[in-house]
């Protein structure tokens, strides 16, 4: 295959989505900075440190389950490469993005184990970008690259949860 046909043989995604993610987290602390609202008192700080900690190692988790599947179905979880074979197994099953969700989770665990409201309002936001800009995009081309198994597929499984 040519140089040329894997260009075109992709979502068309060129940011990388975890940027998209890190972008939000940076825009909610500098929003912190200069409007700061903390979740709890200075006291009880181990709740949200727990929780960041456990939304934290959740994320990672799904995340890396999710790229266990996709190295098992012999293809790349980089959206700017070709899409080789669908993976379906695994977290896959739950959601058709667990990479995604598992990013939004660490997110939500790094505003938890920081105090801070901004960086947790900065999550869904990103998640209705990265649902425009990346998955939808992703999905009309996996839809046809792979065609009724992968529409079958959108049918059984949401987007999110």
């Amino acid at each position: 295959m040519s140089e040329n046909n894997i260009q075109h043989d992709t979502s068309g995604v060129r940011f990388p989505p975890p940027f998209y993610y890190l972008i939000g987290l940076l825009i909610g602390f500098l929003i912190q900075r200069f409007y700061p609202i903390y979740l709890a008192k200075p006291g009880h700080r181990i709740i949200t440190d727990v929780l960041g900690g456990i939304w934290i190692f959740l994320g990672l988790l799904l995340a890396g389950w999710a790229v266990l599947v996709f190295r098992r179905a012999g293809t790349s979880p980089i959206p700017h490469r070709p899409t080789t074979a669908l993976a379906l197994d695994g977290p896959y099953r739950l959601t058709r993005n667990p990479m995604y969700l598992a990013m939004a989770l660490i997110c939500v665990g790094i505003g938890l184990a920081f105090n801070m409201l901004w960086p947790l309002v900065s999550v869904p936001v990103v998640m209705v970008i990265v649902d425009r800009m990346v998955i939808a995009r992703e999905e009309r081309y996996l839809a046809n690259k792979f065609g009724d198994p992968y529409r079958d597929y959108l049918k059984r499984v949401r987007r999110w949860i």
